[in-house]
């Protein structure tokens, strides 16, 4: 019996210490995004994260007289139980957004329509590896629907060469797209504007308000959200987003998507 628990006990240790580990590469990984990308809410939650479930891990034997001790009072039993709502309501909130996000990722429609290609960060060197996968996402759509057209959707940021729109039309250019087929939104600075520039474009044009968008995985369902508040018919291509920057990309998006939904964005 004594062999058993000591092998038990053992095995429990081993557990916490992969645990330390992961966290701790988790950590790194989140804040090395942000250095190479950006920093945002997605990596500094992450970090979080991360940080909290070290610092539980490394703390495990103290946590019962912690518990013992706040449960002894009023204003502590108080603070335990909004803690642990918390924690319940955000993972229910995650996992629950997480499908929808999951869902959102492919829904292309059954017959071709216009292509809105939302713009990410461009390079001095040309469009940054998310933008050319978005890019070449909507480049496999126009070559296998040859009668639609594009809309290039993207402004110009303080450190970008050149607007977004324009990085993504002389991109599919390149690759063979006929410019005919592209109009660019130079102007919107954030996915709502690009939704609204794209539909008075395709109100303009005299085209039914039904398009595809293409960005990334991650970022499908707010896109979604957005164009439905709009009035957009729409359907889904995506872009597969690298696997060491996904996490704090989705991360993200819990926010952004709860964002819109409650708040808005105008």
């Amino acid at each position: 019996m004594r062999e058993f628990l000591l092998s038990r006990s053992t095995s429990v240790t081993v557990c916490f210490r992969v645990i330390e580990i992961l966290s701790v590469l988790g950590i790194v990984m989140f804040l090395s995004v942000g250095f190479f990308s950006n920093i945002n809410i997605g990596n500094i939650a992450g970090a979080l994260m991360c940080g909290a479930v070290l610092i539980l891990s490394l703390k495990r034997k103290q946590l019962p007289s912690i518990w013992d001790s706040l449960a002894g009072n009023v204003w502590g039993r108080a603070f335990l139980a909004g803690m642990v709502t918390l924690i319940i309501v955000s993972v229910l909130a995650a996992v629950t957004i997480s499908i929808f996000m999951i869902r959102a990722i492919s829904s292309p429609p059954d017959e071709p329509a216009t292509v809105i290609v939302l713009g990410c960060n461009v390079k001095p060197t040309g469009p940054s590896l998310t933008l050319e996968r978005r890019i070449q996402a909507a480049y496999s759509y126009l070559s296998e629907n040859s009668s639609v057209i594009c809309i290039a959707a993207g402004g110009q940021g303080d450190d970008e060469p050149m607007t977004e729109a324009l990085a993504i039309k002389n991109r599919l250019v390149e690759l063979g797209i006929s410019p005919d087929r592209i109009y660019m939104d130079e102007k919107s600075v954030n996915t709502f504007q690009n939704i609204r520039n794209s539909i008075e474009i395709i109100d303009s044009l005299g085209l039914e308000r039904k398009a595809v968008i293409i960005t990334s995985d991650y970022h499908q369902l707010r896109a979604s959200v957005i164009a439905d508040k709009q009035g957009l018919e729409n359907y889904s291509v995506s872009s597969e987003t690298p696997l060491y920057y996904l996490p704090a990309f989705w991360i993200r998006e819990w926010f952004g998507v709860l964002h819109e939904i409650i708040i808005g964005r105008k």
